[in-house]
């Protein structure tokens, strides 16, 4: 087994995944980026330099398709995966009568299943690279939470922070780390979508428009590293998601009064 270590990123075209990887790629690491969109991918690796990356085009929905993703990356890797970031996701916005039964699906399913089928799938190569492998899952600060206008993307990262909590437990024992990031309004292109089908208005205006702040995205590239080195169950990043946190621990009540007067949902 090589003795450089390795890292697979999920959602690696773009955003938060392509800073995670060129973050490690940039500190030695050899990176595997797994997307359904080739043309990111391949962008994201020529920012990475030469015999630094690997790429494969695979959908986090489908169970078999990591097994497959993983064991193309431990080929490359030279039989080595020490850290799987379960990062692939997609926003969805607007009040919850205004969300299709397609769109809640396809959220839950790549923001919840892939999640869990990418970590089932990751174990044993984690275990096998052990001790001091990691788990890295990409929760948000709606995760901390609930936001309104975002029912079903806040179900599915109360559902990360979940499954981080249940299998920091589970894999103790087996020497694997599990920890997940929550950051808030990161900037992304996930920012320039609309917020459902119905609606014209884009996230990033919406954000705008309520006042918060948009992280740059090396702060989550940069928590992240952190996150897989430390010993943080959770990593907040950016503002908002660290006073929701403080808030949501010890002034429940206010934060309450706040997300009520706050009620107008994304994409209304």
């Amino acid at each position: 087994m090589s003795t450089r270590k390795a890292i697979f990123v999920t959602g690696g075209a773009s955003g938060i995944g392509r800073a995670i990887a060129l973050y490690f790629a940039g500190r030695g690491w050899f990176v595997g980026i797994g997307d359904i969109d080739e043309a990111g991918m391949r962008e994201t690796l020529s920012l990475m330099g030469e015999g630094n990356g690997f790429q494969y085009k695979f959908d986090v929905r489908e169970r078999e398709e990591w097994d497959e993703a993983l064991a193309a990356f431990a080929e490359a890797s030279d039989g080595r995966i020490d850290v799987l970031a379960n990062n692939a996701g997609i926003p969805l916005g607007g009040a919850l009568e205004e969300n299709s039964v397609a769109e809640i699906e396809r959220c839950l399913d790549i923001n919840l299943k892939g999640v869990l089928f990418g970590a089932q799938a990751a174990y044993p190569w984690l275990k096998q690279s052990a001790p001091g492998s990691c788990l890295l899952n990409t929760a948000s600060a709606a995760g901390i939470y609930g936001t309104p206008g975002a029912s079903v993307y806040s179900a599915t990262k109360f559902g990360v922070r979940g499954i981080t909590e249940s299998l920091d437990g589970e894999w103790w024992d087996d020497g694997i780390k599990v920890r997940s990031l929550c950051p808030s309004f990161i900037d992304t292109p996930l920012l320039d979508h609309n917020t459902n089908a119905r609606s014209n208005e884009g996230i990033r205006q919406r954000v705008k428009d309520a006042g918060l702040e948009i992280t740059p995205v090396l702060e989550v590239a940069q928590a992240a590293w952190d996150a897989v080195h430390g010993d943080k169950l959770h990593t907040t990043v950016g503002k908002t998601a660290k006073s929701l946190a403080f808030g949501a621990r010890w002034l429940p009540g206010k934060v309450r009064k706040q997300t009520r007067a706050s009620a107008r949902p994304l994409g209304k």
